[in-house]
């Protein structure tokens, strides 16, 4: 961490917590186009996950059965 940034992690660790959530939300506000990414590959998942229930590849559980499953955990 350059000085820059560790003086102003200090400086901010000295808000009160009211103004440092709100620095901390601002900062992830900041950085949300990785969140886009994260986004496009559940996506990319959901869909291939189709695909493969459509195409017969999955293996599925009748939701009573799984149901039952937990309850005798």
């Amino acid at each position: 961490m350059s000085p820059e940034v560790s003086d102003l992690l200090n400086r901010a660790l000295s808000l009160p917590a009211e103004e440092r959530a709100a620095l901390a939300n601002t900062l992830l506000d900041s950085i949300e186009p990785a969140q886009d990414s994260v986004e496009e590959a559940w996506d990319k998942e959901v869909a291939r996950r189709m695909k493969d229930l459509e195409a017969g590849r999955a293996v599925t559980v009748p939701w009573e059965e799984l149901r039952r499953s937990f309850s005798t955990r």
